[in-house]
């Protein structure tokens, strides 16, 4: 019986791990004999400085001497927006060519200046060999010794130089680049005859196949890498050590003399006014307004918090090689369609403990509440990148298996778990009566405001994380690798220790000062960091990034802000849970009326 269900395990892992592999070549054990057609796909074309904005590679003038073949794509692939078509050169294993031409082509005035456009904001382009990715530039701009834009030289590169290393039958490693004597001047606007050329030289290597991918991760390993990545766990760990150490000291020297002095009043007298956070007793457990909304973002929170985790498993076993994204769109999809019954469970469950009796407005809410944001924001940036006719705008087909995926596995998962948490008959664990009418809360000073303790909340746990931030964007808004997967997690669980400490610790003044409704507040300050991030964008996009125009804004600013919504989904629901238990905690340890 251990050994079925082991095997079962092993086969759904596996399938999971097959279903987000991202290019695939067509000769499926990578071994060739000389002479053999080695699959060269040519992917997209984009401005360097906009990794959002890419072209399909043939919406240039490209020419090709055979019929262009579209290559059948995962999930992933198309959400990544690639898009892969056999290219005009032929790199059969072993066949060393010199300066061959691929194709022909006579380039009209339209299509100069198209091609001029895009050597001016340095346009790449992006093709698979047998699963490795190579670039290479369209062109190059000449301003040297030029002070005038209108005397700039644009040339365009006609012969691609392709070196490829070989173990044995197997394709270790290749790089593409231009020859610079080569070049067609594209600065007039006539008519002009290119020859598209290539050069292919083969070279043996002794690195084994099972380590062609590592040169790839080896950039973000760099020793200066590390270094900076290890001082920002060491500066986030300093954080962490003198923060907890910090609360836990005044929290635990605090509720001690809290708790002396109760039990002396108890003691001592009965009719001794009460003062502090046991003044509000009756209070403290009188469920939030807007319980439905506060229940479905618990249940999304959860989820997300989930997905998080399912996330960084499949990272740290190493199904996210670089440049494999669509290993990790693929992986989102799916894994949050199965992490929908989590959401319904907990959102119903805690939706009834708090004696609401709505359960199905309160899971069509839970079903809205991430995905209805992302779901605007998915349409109005797929309308800009039709309007742009770049490859991130999603074919009607894949945006057909996504509803499937939305209405036949994340929908009946979320009402299944909901059901299931309307079932479970739980109680709310409340250590003390709430009283029949509200207590008035006192007059606060500005500070103990909801805005301001936001702010505070935010701060801290932004702090830890904002060195590896950098990184982060650098990797999902830029060209640079991140694999350094183990630090990641690392940094993921400082800001949560963060989080719920700094928000345990605010519940804890705000209960002090006689303010009893701690539950938004709580949520709402162990969110905040979210705000932090999407502010940090701001300041990514203006100071540390080239990207520009309003197709890469809108995408950066849309996705960014649904990322930063969903970590303040997250990130609120830890803050809460902390708070509640912390809550539950020191009024069990007095007693109440």
């Amino acid at each position: 019986m251990e050994r079925i269900r082991a095997y079962l395990v092993a086969l759904a892992f596996a399938s999971l791990c097959c279903g987000v592999v991202q290019v695939r070549s067509s000769a499926s054990n990578h071994r060739y004999k000389a002479g053999d057609e080695v699959p060269l796909y040519a992917n997209k074309v984009g401005p360097f400085h906009n990794p959002s904005e890419t072209y399909r590679y043939f919406d240039f003038p490209f020419c090709s001497s055979a019929p262009v073949k579209e290559k059948k794509e995962a999930l992933g692939e198309v959400l990544n927006g690639d898009r892969l078509v056999s290219a005009p050169y032929k790199l059969e294993f072993l066949t060393e060519k010199e300066s061959e031409i691929a194709c022909k082509r006579k380039l009209t005035k339209e299509e100069v200046a198209k091609f001029r456009t895009a050597v001016s904001k340095d346009y790449y382009f992006q093709m698979y060999y047998d699963d490795l990715p190579i670039w290479g530039f369209l062109g190059k701009l000449d301003k040297e010794g030029k002070a005038d834009p209108s005397d700039y030289k644009y040339y365009l590169f006609k012969l691609l130089i392709f070196e490829i290393l070989h173990n044995k039958d197997r394709v270790i490693e290749i790089t593409v680049r231009s020859d610079p004597n080569a070049l067609i001047d594209l600065t007039e606007d006539e008519e002009v005859d290119v020859d598209f050329m290539y050069t292919v030289r083969w070279k043996e290597t002794d690195t084994p196949f099972e380590k062609r991918m590592d040169k790839y991760s080896l950039s973000s390993s760099l020793p200066h890498h590390l270094e900076i990545h290890w001082f920002s766990i060491i500066n986030s760990c300093v954080t962490v050590l003198l923060l907890t150490g910090f609360l836990a000291t005044i929290l635990m020297r605090v509720l001690k003399n809290d708790f002396v002095k109760y039990a002396h009043d108890e003691e001592s007298a009965d009719d001794q006014e009460e003062t502090g956070w046991k003044l509000i007793h009756g209070d403290v457990f009188r469920y939030p307004e807007h319980k439905s909304l506060f229940a479905a973002a618990l249940g999304s929170g959860t989820q997300l918090f989930t997905l998080t985790i399912f996330i960084f498993i499949l990272a740290l076993v190493g199904v996210f090689y670089p440049y494999n994204r669509g290993a990790l769109f693929t992986a989102l999809v799916v894994i949050y369609a199965l992490t929908s019954g989590i959401a319904g469970y907990t959102s119903a469950s805690f939706y009834c403990q708090l004696e609401g009796t709505n359960w199905v407005r309160n899971l069509l809410l839970t079903g809205s509440l991430f995905c209805g944001p992302l779901f605007v924001t998915f349409c109005f940036l797929n309308t800009v990148a039709i309007a742009y006719k770049a490859t991130a705008a999603l074919p009607f087909g894949t945006i057909v298996v996504i509803f499937l995926i939305w209405a036949l596995v994340t929908s009946p998962l979320l009402v299944l778990g909901g059901i299931v948490g309307k079932n479970s008959k739980a109680e709310f664990q409340a250590p003390c009566r709430t009283t029949k009418y509200p207590r008035e809360i006192p007059p606060l000073p500005w500070y103990r405001k909801t805005i301001p303790q936001m702010a505070m909340a935010g701060f801290l746990p932004f702090s830890a994380i904002y060195i590896e931030l950098y990184y982060i964007f650098a990797s999902v808004w830029g060209h640079r690798i991140y694999t350094i997967y183990s630090i990641l997690f690392i940094v993921f669980l400082i800001l949560l220790i963060v989080t719920a400490f700094i928000t345990v610790a605010l519940t804890y003044f705000q209960l002090a000062v006689e303010d009893h409704k701690w539950w938004w507040r709580s949520f709402l300050c162990g969110g905040s960091t979210g705000l932090f991030i999407y502010a940090y964008c701001l300041y990514y996009y203006n100071a540390r990034s080239d990207m520009s125009g309003f197709m890469q804004t809108s995408f950066f600013f849309g996705y960014m802000a649904c990322i930063c919504y969903g970590f303040f989904l997250m990130l609120g629901a830890i803050g809460f849970r902390a708070s509640l238990f912390f809550v539950r905690h020191i009024y069990r340890s007095i007693k109440c009326e």
